[in-house]
């Protein structure tokens, strides 16, 4: 009785004790909830003015007359921005952070548009020290520039502002009838290059068997994994594309700043030299070479600025204008969201791979569905599919490509337009339009396909870890526990199917470009081509950016008049409330700090490498999540610059 008796007091401990853990739990929980619904309470509360009945239409900005408007990004310049989860945003907002951490080049340029046609703005600012932009990324630098300039032939001014330019930011500063620097900035440029980790050793002392399928002498894909160098076919083509690549930047800065023809080149040739003369100060070199007009400490830049545009009533130490997140505000006025496009759009950015849409990646079923959605519209004339991939999954890109197909059959114009990089799947998907646009600097071709998989049989046999069983085909050991060495006979079937794929691959181009599969083979081989070089051996019909591609639809559709509608996923209606809470809580603030805070802001160098060591881990994990082909065959650019 007395064991009983003690028993069924342990027993209602544990049941009291076991109460207090769940009580304590719900109580955990709802102070979460209620600290959320204070939070999103709180963004509700400071944004209430913009979402007010008062102005229906957005917030309340008032654009000065004959102000600047100050182009002033904070990111990586990307082609395609992916949506932002709208919890993260609210929080970065409400903790002081910055969300703005991908720029779309094409709402840059449709910003610097919407300026030049406003005749309250008289100049533009371009504070570009907060805008990271990668090497591969040179098309979307020369195609902000042309917006530049084209601003700068209406006749308004521009005015170049910063501590420094990276090379990248020098193609759009360029454009400037004024570039300011400070005395101790600097101006580095210092050409392209291809470079590549290699690991054969590394791999030879960890015993893993690298299990390499591949067509082509120029596929180097994956050298890295079966040599410890690069090797002469890979840096023949390395060697011809980077070459006009720097032709072409070079050209194009002694064209912008009135140099003579071969300056740039022969001063960075020359750069210690050159720095030496100007008694080690890179920002004199640069003076004195030409390539910026004033050297002047930050407050002289911004009394620079007011001299042309005046000073703002509010802020004497400042200057009259207005930012670039403001005047996107301002101009967004009530738009039909109902209304009839002609030219969808189709963006195919980042890595191909397998299923849906992923983030920083274009899904196989998520591209051929938005084609899908284009074919079936009936308003919907013709097709843009914009690429901006290195390529990726061989049975994804065909899935896509086999929707293209569809669009052609029901009798829509599809034309493409490449963005920076073009190539392998990304160049497979494109193959097969009715036209292709690239522009001088896009990267593509790269017509090849490889197999890798890696195998740590002999890694594990050194610690003692062995496979061994029973099978009842040569086939059976893949499907093993435990990493086995793939089966002769399975890297049999696995060299057939790349042989095979790539057979097709060239007969996708030789039927699309109107070739023989022998001229294909014989520019392809996994090759890489610049635009330009590609628009003469037939890969690419004409130069131009994505508006040029645009109008060559609509002509092709006989459209006159005609609207331009990008297709994208669908938000729910929870997700559309969160974002717009998101972006209020960012309109509400989007004026409040002067413009003379907003440029050079402290810390601008921190966040700037912040960002690129954020993209390189970022790029790292998407590298190695995009390899999902159901068949581990790609048709992937690795050779590419920034894969």
């Amino acid at each position: 009785m007395e064991h009983e008796r003690s028993r069924m007091t342990v027993w209602s401990f544990l049941k009291g004790l076991f109460k207090v853990v769940i009580g304590f739990s719900l109580l955990v929980q709802s102070l979460l909830f209620l600290f959320i619904l204070i939070l999103v309470a709180g963004v509700l509360g400071s944004v209430s003015s913009s979402l007010s009945g008062k102005n229906p239409e957005g917030p309340s900005i008032t654009v000065p007359d004959g102000g600047a408007l100050v182009l002033n990004p904070e990111g990586v310049l990307v082609e395609l921005a992916p949506p932002q989860d709208p919890f993260e945003s609210i929080i970065n907002e409400a903790f002081g952070g910055s969300s703005d951490a991908q720029i779309s080049v094409h709402e840059l340029v449709r910003v610097i548009r919407a300026a030049e046609e406003d005749k309250r703005i008289q100049a533009m600012v371009l504070d570009l020290q907060g805008l990271y932009i990668p090497s591969i990324s040179a098309s979307k630098a020369y195609y902000l520039a042309d917006a530049v300039q084209s601003f700068r032939d209406s006749g308004k001014r521009v005015i170049a502002v910063g501590d420094g330019y990276s090379q990248e930011q020098y193609i759009i500063a360029s454009k400037a009838d004024t570039i300011l620097m400070h005395d101790f900035g600097s101006l580095m440029i210092d050409g392209y290059g291809s470079y590549r980790q290699f690991y054969k050793s590394a791999l030879d002392k960890l015993e893993v068997t690298a299990n390499v399928f591949r067509v082509g002498t120029f596929k180097s894909a994956i050298e890295p994994y079966i040599r410890d160098d690069m090797s002469e076919p890979a840096k023949e083509a390395n060697r011809a594309f980077l070459g006009s690549l720097w032709e072409d930047y070079t050209t194009a800065i002694d064209t912008n700043r009135g140099l003579t023809a071969g300056s740039t080149e022969r001063l960075v040739n020359n750069a210690p030299a050159q720095v030496r003369q100007a008694g080690g100060s890179i920002a004199q070199m640069a003076l004195d070479n030409g390539l910026v007009d004033k050297l002047m400490d930050r407050g002289a830049q911004i009394d620079f600025i007011a001299g042309i545009v005046g000073r703002d009533a509010d802020d004497q130490a400042g200057f009259r204008g207005i930012g670039y997140r403001s005047y996107r505000l301002a101009m967004q006025g009530p738009h039909d969201r109902d209304k009839i496009g002609n030219i969808a759009v189709v963006t195919v950015a980042g890595a191909i791979v397998d299923g849906e849409e992923q983030f920083g990646a274009a899904g196989g079923d998520f591209i051929a569905s938005q084609l899908r959605d284009a074919r079936t519209r009936d308003d919907v004339k013709a097709v843009v599919l914009r690429v901006d991939s290195p390529g990726g999954s061989a049975f994804a890109s065909e899935i896509i490509r086999d929707e293209l197909l569809k669009v052609k059959e029901a009798g829509k114009p599809v034309v493409v337009s490449m963005g920076s990089l073009a190539a392998s799947g990304g160049y497979w998907i494109s193959a097969s339009a009715d036209e292709i646009w690239a522009s001088p600097s896009t990267v593509t071709g790269s017509i090849g396909v490889f197999g890798f998989i890696p195998t740590f049989e002999k890694t594990l046999e050194k610690v003692g870890v062995y496979t061994d069983g029973v099978g009842t085909t040569p086939l059976a050991p893949i499907t093993s526990v435990g990493p086995a060495a793939v089966p002769e006979a399975y890297a049999e079937i696995i060299q057939a199917n790349v042989e095979d794929i790539y057979k097709h691959f060239l007969q996708i181009v030789a039927e699309g470009r109107g070739m023989t599969t022998v001229g294909v083979d014989e520019i392809g081989q996994g090759r890489v081509w610049i635009g330009e070089t590609a628009s003469q051996i037939g890969l690419v019909d004409k130069l131009g950016d994505i508006d040029d591609a645009i109008a060559s639809a609509a002509a092709r559709a006989s459209l006159e008049d005609y609207d331009v509608v990008g297709l994208t996923r669908e938000k729910t209606r929870f997700e559309t409330l969160l974002e717009q809470l998101a972006q209020a809580e960012t309109d509400a603030s989007a004026g409040q700090a002067s413009l003379a805070d907003e440029i050079f802001a402290g810390e601008t160098q921190r966040r700037l490498d912040a960002a690129r060591i954020v993209k390189a881990v970022k790029d790292e994990a998407d590298f190695f999540a995009s390899f999902n082909d159901p068949s581990s065959i790609y048709v992937r650019c690795m050779e590419c610059p920034g894969q």
